[in-house]
C-alpha cells in the first residue's frame, strides 16, 4: 500500500457519445473532503466500479493545494475515511486489503502501511482523538442470544425468535447486535475497549448515521455520540446525544427534554461550545432541522437559526467565530453562514448546484465542498468565504473530464408553474442533448419519493435525468407540495394529504408542459419510487384525462393498509396517514379514500412494476399487490424482481438491467413515432 503518484481519472469515450447505463458505471463517485491541519493539502476518496466484476473499489487521493498536483495513496482492496492525524504527518483509514475493513495508519513521507485493529467483521467511523493517542470506531457487538444459543442441540436451525416489534430495519432483520463505540490507541498497543459495554442501543443511528453522529472532546477525554435509547424504537425518533467519558463508565444524556432526532454533535475549538442538529417533534422524522449550542460552563442550550429553511449539515468555521451550514434551497443545495450569536443564515454559494461535504480551510478564507449537478457527479471546489454576492466555487478535480469531454450534454431549465389553489410550483425541466424546438418529444414526468425530498441537484446512479434526456425525452422534475427547500409549510403540507394536493402538483405541472409545441403529448410517461411509486399507483386510478401512455413505479406503496402491518418503522406511517387505521373512524376514511388498491378498477395504463425483496420499509407484497392487480385486468404489465436488493439497487450489473427494462418498456410505449 505504498503512495503511487501517476494518477489516472478516466477512460476516454467516442466523440459525441450520449450517456448509457454502462457509462453510467465508469464515472468515478468523490467524496469525503478532509483539509490538512494547517491546510496544505487535501485527502478526498473517489470510488470506482467494474462492471464485468459486478463490484467496486474505493481509494483514497491527496491535493497539494499549493501545487495542484494529485497523488494515489492506495492502490490495494477498498480503502475509504481517510482521516489526517492531529499534526497532520500521518493518514489513517479503513481498508479492506486483508478482508473486513480494519484500521491501517500511513506515513506520508513514505514505506507501508501499518494496520491497527484486526476486529472480527471490521470497524466503521473512524476518527483520530485530537492529542492523536487514540482512534475510535465502531463494530457490531452481539448481545442477544440466537436461536442456535438458546438451541445448541439444532445446529442446522434456520430461523430468528422476536419479542418485540422491531424485527427488521430498511435493508436487514435486527439479529441482537448493536453497534457499539470502541477506542484504541493509535499505536495498537492495546486491545479496543468497548465504551458501550452490555449496552443494547445503537450508534451511529441505523442504517443511514455515519462518523458525523460520533465527535471527540478538543481535550481527548471524552466522546459525544447520537444514540436512542427508548422502549419502542419503532414508534419513536427521539434520539439523544450522550457523552462517556474514556476513564469513567458513565454516559451523560446532553438533550434530555428534547423529544425529536439529536443528532450529529460537533465540539467548538475551544471546547466550550457543543452544537448539533436537533428536531423538536418525536415521531416526525422529516421535521425542520435547526442547529442547537450548549453553553458547556453555564449549561444553557439555545437554537442558533432563525430561518425557514431545514438544515442537513454544518461545520464550525476556523475560531469558533460561526457555521458553515448545508441546506436544501429553491431546487438546489447551497451553503450559508450564521454568526454563534445567532439569526438568519447568510447565503454564501449560488447558482443550479448542490454543494455537500463541509471542510473549512485552515484560514477561514474559504470552505472545501463537493459539488455536483443533476447531469454530472460531484467534484472537489473551493468556495470563497467573506464576499457579498453568492459564489459557485472552483473546481480541484476533474475526475470524470475524460468522459464529459466527449459527452453531449443535455440542457437545464427551471420553470415554475400554477398549482390548482394559487400557489407557484417549481420545477426542473432536461432537455435532450442536441434539442431541436422544431420537434416534438415525448415527455417523462417524474414523481419524487421521499416523501420529503427536494427534487434538486443530486446526481442519481439510477434515477439520471442525464440518461433520461440522453435517450430522447424531456424529463419533468416537479418540487410538488411536500418537500424541502420552499419553507417549513411547503414541506408539511403532504402529512395527511397524500392523494391530495400534491397529485394535483404534478398533474398541474404536467398539463403545462403539454403547452409547449415541442412535447408530444400523446407520449408521455409518469414515473417513481418509493412515495414517487405510490404516485404512480394513485395516478393509475384518478389520471381521468389519460395523460400517460406509460407508467414505472419502483418500491411503491400500493395498499395502505398491509403497508402499515408490514413495514419496519412505524413512526413514519403514525405520522403522515395518521397511525392504525382502526383507531378511529376519521383516519379509516383517509386510509379508504388514499390508499391506490382501492381504485384499481380504473387502470388501464401500461405499468412497469419494480421491486426489491429486501427491501422492508416498502415491503415487496406491495409491489406484488400491484401487479397482480394489473394482470387480472388485463392491464400490460411487468414485474422485474430483484432477490438481493432492497430500496434501492446497488450492484452494478443490476444497475444495468434496472435501465435497460426501465427504457425498454418506455420506448415501447411513449417513444415518439
Amino acid at each position: 500500500m505504498a503512495v503511487v503518484t501517476a494518477v489516472v481519472f478516466g477512460s476516454p469515450v467516442s466523440a459525441q457519445q450520449r450517456m448509457t447505463p454502462e457509462l453510467l458505471w465508469k464515472l468515478g463517485r468523490v467524496s469525503d473532503v478532509q483539509v490538512q491541519p494547517g491546510g496544505a493539502r487535501l485527502l478526498y476518496t473517489v470510488r470506482r466500479y467494474e462492471l464485468a466484476q459486478n463490484r467496486g473499489e474505493s481509494q483514497v487521493f491527496e491535493l497539494d493545494l499549493a501545487t495542484g498536483q494529485h497523488r494515489q495513496l492506495t492502490t490495494v482492496g477498498s480503502n475509504f475515511e481517510a482521516r489526517w492525524s492531529p499534526r497532520g504527518d500521518r493518514i489513517a483509514f479503513l481498508s479492506t486489503r486483508d478482508g473486513a475493513p480494519q484500521i491501517h495508519v500511513l506515513a506520508l513521507d513514505g514505506g507501508e502501511a501499518r494496520r491497527i485493529t484486526g476486529v472480527t467483521g471490521g470497524v466503521a467511523n473512524l476518527a483520530w482523538s485530537p492529542d492523536g493517542a487514540w482512534f475510535s470506531f465502531t463494530t457490531d457487538v452481539q448481545l442477544d442470544p440466537t436461536v442456535h444459543d438458546l438451541y445448541p442441540d439444532l445446529p442446522m436451525a434456520d430461523a430468528r425468535i422476536y419479542d418485540d416489534l422491531m424485527v427488521r430495519q430498511w435493508d436487514r432483520w435486527v439479529d441482537g447486535s448493536y453497534s457499539h463505540l470502541f477506542v484504541v490507541p493509535s499505536d495498537g498497543s492495546a486491545e479496543p475497549r468497548d465504551l458501550m459495554a452490555g449496552m443494547r442501543a445503537d450508534t451511529p443511528l441505523k442504517p443511514f448515521g455515519g462518523g458525523e453522529q460520533i465527535a471527540w472532546a478538543p481535550d481527548s477525554k471524552s466522546i459525544v455520540y447520537t444514540c436512542k435509547r427508548v422502549e419502542s424504537p419503532e414508534t419513536s425518533t427521539d434520539s439523544d446525544l450522550f457523552e462517556v467519558r474514556l476513564d469513567a463508565p458513565e454516559h451523560r444524556s446532553l438533550t434530555d427534554g428534547m423529544p425529536g432526532y439529536d443528532t450529529n454533535p460537533s465540539f467548538s475549538a475551544d471546547g466550550r461550545h457543543l452544537a448539533w442538529l436537533s428536531m423538536a417533534r418525536d415521531g416526525y422524522e422529516s421535521d425542520q432541522n435547526r442547529l442547537f449550542v450548549l453553553d458547556r460552563q453555564s449549561g444553557s442550550r439555545r437554537r442558533v437559526d432563525a430561518w425557514d429553511g431545514t438544515i442537513d449539515e454544518f461545520a464550525w468555521l476556523p475560531g469558533d467565530a460561526g457555521f458553515l451550514l448545508g441546506a436544501d434551497w429553491r431546487g438546489a443545495h447551497q451553503i450559508f453562514a450564521l454568526p454563534l450569536a445567532g439569526g438568519e443564515p447568510r447565503q454564501v454559494t449560488g447558482g443550479r448546484w448542490h454543494f455537500s461535504g463541509l471542510a473549512p480551510a485552515a484560514g477561514g478564507d474559504s470552505v472545501f465542498a463537493t459539488r455536483m449537478r443533476m447531469e454530472r457527479p460531484a467534484e472537489v471546489v473551493r468556495v470563497a468565504l467573506g464576499t457579498d454576492e453568492p459564489q459557485q466555487g472552483v473546481a480541484l478535480t476533474d475526475v470524470n473530464g475524460p468522459i464529459y469531454e466527449q459527452l453531449v450534454q443535455p440542457a437545464v431549465e427551471e420553470r415554475w408553474f400554477d398549482a390548482t389553489d394559487g400557489e407557484r410550483i417549481h420545477a426542473w425541466v432536461v432537455k435532450p442533448p442536441d434539442f431541436d424546438p422544431s420537434r416534438r418529444y415525448p415527455m417523462i414526468t417524474y414523481c419524487q419519493g421521499g416523501p420529503q425530498s427536494q427534487v434538486g441537484q443530486s446526481f442519481s446512479f439510477r434515477w439520471n435525468f442525464h440518461l433520461m434526456a440522453a435517450n430522447g425525452y424531456v424529463v419533468l422534475g416537479v418540487n410538488r407540495r411536500g418537500l424541502p427547500g420552499f419553507g417549513t409549510r411547503w414541506n408539511e403540507a403532504i402529512s395527511g394529504d397524500w392523494g391530495g394536493q400534491p397529485m394535483q402538483d404534478i398533474l398541474s405541472a404536467t398539463d403545462a408542459m403539454f403547452e409547449e409545441p415541442w412535447i408530444d403529448r400523446e407520449h408521455t410517461a409518469a414515473v417513481g419510487a418509493s412515495f414517487g411509486g405510490y404516485t404512480i399507483y394513485w395516478l393509475m386510478g384518478h389520471d381521468q384525462r389519460d395523460r400517460f401512455c406509460a407508467m414505472i413505479a419502483h418500491c411503491g406503496v400500493f395498499n395502505l393498509e398491509s403497508m402499515y402491518l408490514a413495514t419496519e418503522e412505524l413512526f413514519f406511517p403514525n405520522w403522515d396517514i395518521g397511525g392504525p387505521y382502526w383507531r378511529d373512524p376519521a383516519i379509516q376514511r383517509d386510509y379508504d379514500r388514499f390508499s391506490p388498491h382501492r381504485f384499481v378498477q380504473h387502470w388501464d395504463t401500461p405499468l412497469l412494476v419494480i421491486h426489491g425483496q429486501r427491501d422492508f420499509r416498502v415491503p415487496v407484497e406491495q409491489g406484488l399487490q400491484a401487479f397482480t392487480a394489473a394482470q387480472l385486468q388485463g392491464v400490460p404489465s411487468r414485474f422485474l424482481y430483484f432477490p438481493a436488493e432492497s430500496h434501492w439497487v446497488l450492484s452494478p450489473q443490476n444497475g444495468v438491467l434496472w435501465h435497460r427494462v426501465f427504457f425498454d418498456w418506455l420506448d415501447r410505449y411513449c417513444e415518439s413515432r
